[in-house]
């Protein structure tokens, strides 16, 4: 059976919501047990950028009180339903999209407490699309103590099973590794191998695009274009040294993080070092925003590449004592050890050239894909999350969430009329 989906994904970089109308078919195989994988084709995708109004919305959604939250989740919810209205309508889709898998905006995120909220009423969707809806993706599985983090790696084991890694570069840069099986010996594994995702770990990495674009904001751009800017800068090695030093970055995994991290801790240690003036400093040698945009490039990829080390093996199993993993023969090494790039980070050319440099050394070939694939690759696999939940089939893995198990996630909001 073929599913005709719409999946929707708004990062936390605020760049805009990201819609994909895909067609996916579970494919068949002739080999007894072999692993299952799914066929998709991206037939139409758009990237609708927010109004400043509404990006103010969601940047400020935080400080709301509740009933304003709450008042702002219909909104969003509505806002999500027209925009898919829009996007049915520039292509022809018309009684067509059988489904609606959206992510929502991730607004508070405390696992620690085992709650998670994303922005966006899934009721609210179906209702002024007149479409079935699965939102809410997260819930269940920080309910079951996982970290609701990363959710992506579902697609990555079912749509995409020629690499090794696959490094998301969004607001927040998270890594997933392809093993051929793991065992969790201690921490929140608790000494098993678990579910139907065993041979995936994942984790947040630090924060990326959000911190990026708002340093660039400092002089007016949305966002450094290619990496110019932070290409004619200099690394401030004591501010390098500050943020890897981040406790965050000793913690083992499975972990995730909160999009204030990047805002709230990281940022402000940037514009400290910088002497706390929003746009070019003065004289007496402070931090310049091009010096700014180096370093924080400089701290992404030692950061990535730290992860990768943690995620290797040598290819004949052995014990990551640091993470508190046991990792199979084959480890992540398998052929070719490629690394799939997506993201609006993908599209920055000076990082992605310093992740060569760094990755290189430990054998992982960096791949930014053509075409689609490179700007939309989560919201493909929200609307795979969606088709699995309305299969009632798991599509969150406790391997990488650190779960209790794997399961079932997403709310179903029925909007067809029967």
């Amino acid at each position: 059976m073929v599913y005709k989906v719409i999946g929707l994904m708004s990062g936390s970089s605020l760049d805009g919501l990201d819609i994909v109308y895909v067609h996916l078919q579970e494919g068949a195989s002739s080999i007894k047990d072999s692993p299952r994988k799914w066929e998709f084709s991206i037939l139409h995708a758009a990237c609708y950028p927010y109004s400043k109004e509404w990006r103010d919305k969601l940047a400020g959604a935080r400080d709301l009180p509740a009933g304003e939250y709450l008042l702002l989740h219909t909104a969003y919810g509505q806002y999500l339903g027209e925009q898919v209205l829009r996007f049915i309508e520039e292509h022809q889709l018309h009684y067509q999209v059988q489904l609606i898998a959206s992510h929502g905006h991730t607004t508070f995120h405390s696992p620690e407490h085992k709650m998670t909220a994303q922005l966006g009423d899934g009721a609210a969707l179906a209702a002024v699309t007149g479409i079935n809806v699965v939102s809410d993706l997260r819930a269940m599985d920080v309910a079951l103590g996982g970290q609701g983090a990363p959710i992506v790696p579902v697609g990555e084991k079912l749509l995409l099973q020629d690499y090794a890694f696959f490094l998301n570069l969004g607001g927040i840069a998270n890594v997933s590794a392809h093993g051929a099986g793991r065992t969790v010996e201690g921490g929140q594994g608790g000494g098993r191998a678990v579910g139907g995702g065993q041979d995936f770990v994942a984790f947040d990495i630090c924060p990326a695009n959000r911190v990026l674009n708002m340093l660039a904001g400092l002089v007016g751009k949305e966002y450094d274009e290619n990496g110019d800017l932070a290409a004619g800068g200099k690394v401030n090695e004591g501010l390098l040294e500050q943020l890897n030093a981040l406790p965050y970055y000793d913690k083992p995994y499975p972990k995730s993080l909160a999009n204030e991290f990047g805002t709230e801790t990281v940022l402000p240690m940037i514009l400290a070092t910088m002497g706390g003036v929003a746009g070019r400093p003065g004289d007496g040698g402070a931090l310049t925003v091009e010096g700014a945009l180096r370093t924080y490039v400089e701290h992404i990829g030692v950061q990535i590449r730290r992860a990768a080390e943690a995620l290797r093996t040598d290819g004949q199993g052995g014990t990551n004592a640091a993470e508190g993993l046991t990792l199979g023969a084959g480890g992540t090494n398998v052929p070719g050890g490629r690394m799939l790039v997506t993201g609006g980070g993908a599209r920055n050319g000076f990082l992605i050239g310093r992740l060569r440099e760094l990755l290189s050394p430990l054998g992982i070939e960096v791949v930014v894909p053509d075409g689609q694939l490179v700007d939309y690759k989560e919201a493909l696999v929200m609307a795979l999350i969606g088709v699995l939940r309305w299969r009632e089939e798991n599509n969150v893995f406790a391997s990488v969430t650190g779960a209790s198990r794997d399961s079932i996630g997403g709310a179903v909001w029925i909007g067809q009329e029967v």
